[in-house]
């Protein structure tokens, strides 16, 4: 593989080019999609074929379709998702226009942040030198940041489902942060979401070990907080109330 993906020095030089507001290499065309896919597996994330945009609809062809280009072609993603090289070369070359997602919660759970939100947090946890693990951005406003999973199947009731994530009660705790762990699922990179030039594509790739996620927790919920906080401000000089 080659340095520009798994070298330090290559490392440093995308994530210079983040910080500078630019896209990481790998993210421009198709080109390594395969060996990204086959590092995300070797990494221990299991994967499986999803939707891919067909312009600007999405290829499952369902009329409305609530998340083009992001879902799973199959019911079965939870049992098919796989780490077997093998098996994800013969999607990757029979599917060549394939998005694939990785299944959260059975080795790795992911934190789901607004880009901007995510972009500071990230900068404060590496200035203060804790250790982060891989880290996507979707060119749809999020941050993807890879972590351990909080259960094991050996551990089965501590494992939480992902849906409570999504309860009305725990945003204001949570303001714009998503945990996806058991029952849920994310794009891996590189993917292509519909419209032009947009994609899913690394900051930090799947070489970095994967981390706790508590010890990212406080950091970015502080970082949603102001973020949302901004964004209600400005929506309130746009918009003021009239008495």
């Amino acid at each position: 593989m080659s340095a520009e993906f798994g070298g330090r020095s290559g490392l440093q030089g995308k994530l210079s080019s983040w910080l500078r507001g630019r896209r990481p290499k790998e993210a421009a065309g198709d080109g390594g999609r395969e060996d990204l896919l086959l590092a995300a597996a070797g990494a221990g994330l299991p994967l499986a074929p999803a939707a891919h945009p067909a312009g600007y609809r999405c290829s499952c062809e369902r009329v409305g379709c609530p998340t083009p280009a992001r879902h799973p072609v199959s019911f079965a993603w939870q049992t098919q998702s796989t780490t077997d090289r093998a098996q994800i070369e013969r999607w990757a070359r029979h599917q060549p226009e394939a998005n694939f997602i990785t299944a959260t919660g059975m080795v790795h759970d992911v934190l789901d942040v607004p880009l901007e939100a995510g972009r500071e947090a990230l900068r404060r946890l590496l200035d203060a030198g804790i250790e982060v693990g891989p880290v996507a951005e979707s060119d749809d406003g999020r941050m993807l940041l890879f972590t351990l999973t909080r259960g094991t199947p050996e551990d089965e009731d501590e494992w939480w489902p992902c849906e409570l994530d999504c309860h009305p009660e725990t945003m204001d705790e949570h303001p714009g942060l998503r945990w996806h762990c058991r029952g849920s699922y994310v794009l891996v990179p590189p993917a292509r979401l519909p419209g032009e030039d947009r994609t899913v594509h690394w900051v930090r790739g799947p070489e970095h070990p994967l981390p706790d996620p508590l010890t990212l927790l406080e950091t970015l919920t502080d970082a949603c907080a102001r973020h949302a906080g901004e964004e209600s401000d400005h929506a309130g000089a746009a918009w003021p109330l009239r008495r």
